[in-house]
């Protein structure tokens, strides 16, 4: 039956209809009710020869994926000019990807781990917090290095403290780009205003030049430093049970520093794979998905 053509014809005609144009109420069909309605048609087929027919023509039951989007109308305006700038960066020149993991508590965590047979993690549901912590930090991407360091809240005050640590640290480049996404102290009046004040001083300090690239809106999973937060968290947050909050920046700190060391030692630009434990590798790519869905 399942090579009939006219059952087959039946068959993909209730399919492209909506089950509700059959008074069936559902979004989508079931094949009882799929079996009901071909059924009311005078086609008489069981749920093999329905299986049959669809795995023929290629049909499978699949789930929709949410996916990240930007609703930036300047979208490839943005996109374009920061392509521009990572292909033409010149060696004294440092390009950053910015941004700020948590704040997320210090309490025992859940995650996957190896464990052994009728051995069942589990975790208490509600637990006191040790503390609290936020990251900020930048991931320099031609050298694939991170610069961290821990804030008591997300503001402008905090990303002009990174900024000032990122000219110390490259004071011998001419220009470090800063990019980062929408977020308001990302954008304020007080970050643009600081940074236009700064870099005329230059001459007199002898650091860089500090340009603002900002991300697309809504174009998070295009910030590189993501994925590295994902890979710190899977190999120090997830499964941890931390004693304390100094306990839990020893071991981010321990993270980063090999992080860093690895790389000195294997240079790469960011865009291969890394360290074993990023999401994706970290690559400035348009079809990236670099956010952790369970932690970010």
């Amino acid at each position: 039956m399942a090579d009939d053509e006219q059952i087959r014809a039946e068959v993909f005609s209730v399919l492209h209809s909506p089950p509700s144009d059959h008074g069936f109420n559902r979004t989508s069909w079931k094949r009882d009710d799929l079996i009901k309605c071909l059924r009311e048609r005078g086609v008489h087929v069981c749920r093999d020869v329905i299986a049959q027919i669809l795995r023929a023509a290629g049909y499978r039951w699949r789930k929709a994926k949410v996916v990240l989007t930007s609703n930036d109308p300047a979208y490839r305006e943005k996109l374009a000019r920061i392509q521009s700038i990572l292909s033409t960066l010149r060696e004294d020149e440092r390009f950053f990807s910015v941004d700020e993991f948590g704040p997320f508590s210090v309490k025992a965590k859940g995650g996957k781990r190896l464990v052994g047979p009728h051995e069942y993690p589990h975790v208490p549901q509600f637990q006191k917090s040790k503390g609290r912590l936020i990251i900020t930090a930048g991931l320099e991407l031609s050298r694939n290095q991170m610069t961290h360091f821990y804030s008591e809240h997300k503001d402008t005050r905090e990303m002009i403290k990174l900024i000032k640590i990122l000219r110390r640290r490259y004071k011998s480049c001419a220009k470090l780009y800063i990019s980062w996404d929408s977020a308001s102290w990302h954008v304020s009046d007080e970050l643009k205003g600081w940074v236009a004040a700064v870099n005329p001083s230059v001459g007199d300090t002898k650091g860089p030049v500090v340009e603002l690239v900002p991300l697309p809106s809504s174009a998070q999973f295009l910030n590189v430093i993501e994925s590295v937060f994902s890979g710190m968290a899977r190999a120090v947050i997830h499964n941890s049970d931390y004693d304390s909050v100094e306990e839990a920046k020893v071991a981010i700190d321990r993270h980063f520093r090999e992080r860093n060391a690895y790389f000195r030692r294997n240079p790469r630009r960011a865009g291969k794979k890394i360290w074993g434990k990023e999401r994706v590798p970290p690559v400035f790519s348009e079809s990236a998905n670099c956010k952790e869905p369970k932690w970010r």
